[in-house]
């Protein structure tokens, strides 16, 4: 199996300790990582950590998602902070998260456009998808851009479906680029959270295996589908989860897989612009990548490993 471990400069949301272990959250990773045991080395990593998110500091790692492992943690250099912040640029006027009770929500109001009115991303752009047809078309040819099936395919890179551990924030953002550039219709994004402990994102991977997969944010593309001549209906472009749209509540319910973890909760949601491309400290600030230049990096990352 491809080694999952990878390097890159990231930044801590959320330090959470546990009775038994101590969890890291990155904005730019949706997996719940720990620190490798390994003695004075993982003490000194644990430090640089616990310091980097007190100062609000970058850090240089090196991790494993598919272990949900950190590895090693080194300080960045003055010239590297700089040139780190300089091209971290935030979405302007990013939208307020909202706490739910998933189970308690009305799918038959909850799914509307008309509920979520206030959503102010949704006035900037009115080219709406038609019908579900049309939506379940723009699916399809997403799926199809998985690496799994080997190609050939009509969007590069392809899209790691078929790892649903992590990199949900770079198939949302290719995903947006497909809505957006070849069909031509709007495109936000929806992201899911679960930040106090103990609670997790927790889904059962069934495309991919059977194994359950646990997240501390989730995202993906989503479309206004129009029902009839009033109505418009909120869903989800997932293939990494299911086999078509699937409405917003679904969507989220999904993400509470009892049988996964008895802890699976999602805490808050946030619909925001589709340039949204990763949570920047958790649910109230997003970072951009408005040329694709990470995602299609962590898309190369990804695309020969798999969940299960």
């Amino acid at each position: 199996m491809p080694s999952a471990r990878e390097s890159g400069t990231l930044t801590l949301a959320a330090i959470r300790k546990g009775k038994r272990e101590t969890q890291y959250l990155f904005s730019e990773k949706q997996s719940i990582l720990r620190v490798a045991a390994g003695g004075k080395a993982s003490r000194d990593t644990a430090t640089l950590l616990r310091e980097a998110l007190r100062k609000k500091l970058p850090v240089k790692v090196q991790i494993d998602t598919r272990e949900g492992v950190i590895h090693r943690a080194t300080a960045v250099s003055g010239r590297e902070l700089e040139e780190f912040r300089k091209n971290r640029v935030l979405v302007e006027k990013p939208e307020k998260p909202l706490r739910l009770n998933v189970s308690s929500l009305d799918p038959t109001l909850f799914n509307t456009e008309r509920f979520h009115r206030k959503v102010r991303c949704f006035r900037h752009c009115r080219r709406i998808i038609p019908d579900y047809k049309k939506a379940k078309k723009i699916f399809d040819f997403c799926a199809k851009q998985t690496c799994s099936l080997g190609g050939p395919f009509q969007v590069t890179p392809c899209i790691p479906f078929q790892y649903v551990i992590d990199g949900c924030y770079a198939r949302a953002h290719k995903m947006r680029w497909i809505i957006t550039e070849k069909y031509h219709y709007c495109c936000e994004k929806v992201f899911s959270f679960a930040i106090p402990w103990p609670d997790t994102l927790a889904v059962q991977a069934s495309k991919w295996g059977g194994c359950c997969v646990f997240w501390w944010y989730h995202v993906a593309p989503l479309v206004r589908v129009r029902l009839g001549r009033w109505a418009v209906l909120l869903m989800v472009i997932d293939p990494g989860m299911f086999d078509k749209p699937v409405l917003l509540s679904t969507w989220l319910a999904a993400q509470e897989n009892k049988n996964c973890s008895t802890n699976a909760k999602v805490t808050q949601f946030s619909i925001q612009p589709g340039s949204a491309y990763a949570p920047n400290g958790g649910p109230t600030s997003y970072i951009t990548d408005p040329n694709y230049t990470a995602t299609d990096a962590t898309l190369l990352a990804y695309q020969n490993l798999v969940t299960c």
